[in-house]
Order: C-alpha cells, then sequence, then structure tokens
C-alpha cells in the first residue's frame, strides 16, 4: 500500500476521489456530535453546563497526541526508507496538530476557569501540552526555515522523533503526579467511567475530529504537491532558457569591415 501511494500522481487520483467523502463525512458527523453534546447530552452534577466543553476539550485533546504521533512516524518513513510523500504528509500534519492542541489549551483554560477558578495553572498535565504546542511550532518554524527543503524536512524530523517522549507524559501525568487535572475517565484500564449519554457524544466528535484531519491532511498534501509541480516547472523552463540566452550574447560581434 505505501509503494503505491508513493507515486505522487497515484495519490492524487486517489486523494481527488477519498477528499469529498472525508469532507462531507466529518461535516455530517461533526454535525450530530454537536447536537448530542449541546442538546442531547445531561448536564453534569457536579459541573453544570460546563461540561459541554468537554465535548470538544476532549476530542481535540486526542487529535493533538495522535496527530503528533502521526507526524513522527512519516518522519522516521522519510528519513529511513526515503518515502517521497512521508515528508509532505509529515509536514502538511503538523500545523493541523498544532491547531487541534490551541483548541484543547483554549478549551481548557475556558473549563478551568469555573471550575478551578483560574485560567492557567503550572499543572503537570497542562504544562507537557503546552510543551507539545511549542514541538509543533519549532517542527513548523525548522522544515520552513531552510533554503534547502531536504534539509529541512530531516532536520525537523530529528525534532519529531525526539517530541515523542512527550506523548507519554502527558498520557500518564495525572498518575505519576499529584495535579489538579482529573484522571483517565475513558481511555483507561479497565471500562471507562463516563456515563454512557456523554460517553456517545464524546466519542462522536472524536470520530468527526478524525474526520476532519483526513480532509485537511488530503487538501494540504495535494496543495504542497501542485506547489512543487509548479516549482520544478518554473526551475526547468528557467534551466532551458539560459543556454539559450548565452548563445545569442556570449558570442562576440564580428568587427566591422572597412571598404
Amino acid at each position: 500500500m505505501l509503494t503505491r501511494l508513493a507515486n505522487p500522481a497515484r495519490f492524487m487520483r486517489i486523494s481527488a476521489v477519498a477528499l469529498p467523502w472525508c469532507a462531507w463525512a466529518s461535516c455530517a458527523v461533526i454535525a450530530v456530535g454537536l447536537y448530542l453534546a449541546l442538546i442531547a447530552a445531561p448536564p453534569d452534577y457536579q459541573q453544570g453546563e460546563a461540561v459541554r466543553i468537554m465535548y470538544v476539550h476532549v476530542p481535540a485533546a486526542w487529535m493533538a497526541l495522535n496527530i503528533y504521533l502521526f507526524v513522527a512516524v512519516a518522519s522516521a518513513v522519510a528519513l529511513v526508507w526515503r518515502h517521497p510523500l512521508a515528508e509532505i504528509a509529515a509536514r502538511s500534519a503538523a500545523p493541523i496538530g498544532a491547531a487541534f492542541t490551541f483548541v484543547c489549551l483554549a478549551s481548557g483554560s475556558l473549563w478551568g476557569r469555573p471550575m478551578w477558578g483560574t485560567w492557567w495553572v503550572w499543572d503537570a498535565r497542562l504544562t507537557s501540552v503546552l510543551v507539545l504546542f511549542f514541538l509543533y511550532l519549532g517542527y513548523i518554524a525548522l522544515v520552513n526555515g531552510f533554503d534547502d527543503p531536504g534539509r529541512g524536512g530531516r532536520v525537523g524530523s530529528i525534532l519529531a522523533l525526539v517530541g515523542v517522549v512527550n506523548l507519554p507524559i502527558i498520557k500518564f501525568s495525572v498518575d505519576w503526579w499529584n495535579t489538579l487535572h482529573q484522571p483517565a475517565s475513558v481511555l483507561r484500564f479497565g471500562k471507562p467511567t463516563i456515563a454512557l449519554s456523554m460517553l456517545v457524544p464524546l466519542l462522536v466528535m472524536a470520530l468527526g475530529f478524525m474526520l476532519l484531519f483526513a480532509a485537511l491532511l488530503l487538501v494540504r498534501m495535494r496543495t504542497e504537491l501542485n506547489e512543487r509541480k509548479i516549482r520544478a516547472l518554473r526551475l526547468n523552463s528557467a534551466a532551458s532558457v539560459r543556454p539559450k540566452r548565452r548563445s545569442e550574447h556570449g558570442v562576440p560581434a564580428r568587427p566591422a569591415v572597412l571598404r
């Protein structure tokens, strides 16, 4: 499968078919998830209506972690196997992951104000997620900070792989340290401790965010491939014009013949 998708032309054909399905499916699933989260789901007996922030905050946090893992795996494939589309996939996914991480931090801050009485605390979970956001920004800056795209991609890939160590810290920070952030209630050993009436909207929103990520990733990868194709055509055009100009202007003019 990876070998088949390594051909950019084949990827463009497959993604052209998959993109509309992912886009429309994400819109439909997120619409259903918002209805379940904002209308159908009951308020929490302790948090009240503020619990509805969870239906955006938690799926965004899941996506922030999973997208970074995707970036790291794609970076490893680009470094080891020189897969033509792996680096493009990592480059394209990083800004989307940074956006989900920002949504996670912002929504968590909105939830923390009524629950904790403050917008932000240097909690282990919050701080490690903030580090994840900076890792995303650092990766984006590195891959775009070199004149040679290949060199920037290699340096960014190394940072992505090093930053993977932060993912288990985020996941288990609520278990390793005494933090204000509540422990895991869905992704945990044993069955979830959250009520089914709240779990269903949460999972529907998570599915919608996954489909949204797939659609945005395909759009960004297709855009990147088209931009590279345009740059290659311009370079080929410039290379074909230079020899012609040298032949026209590089030959010295013949001296005039005196009669």
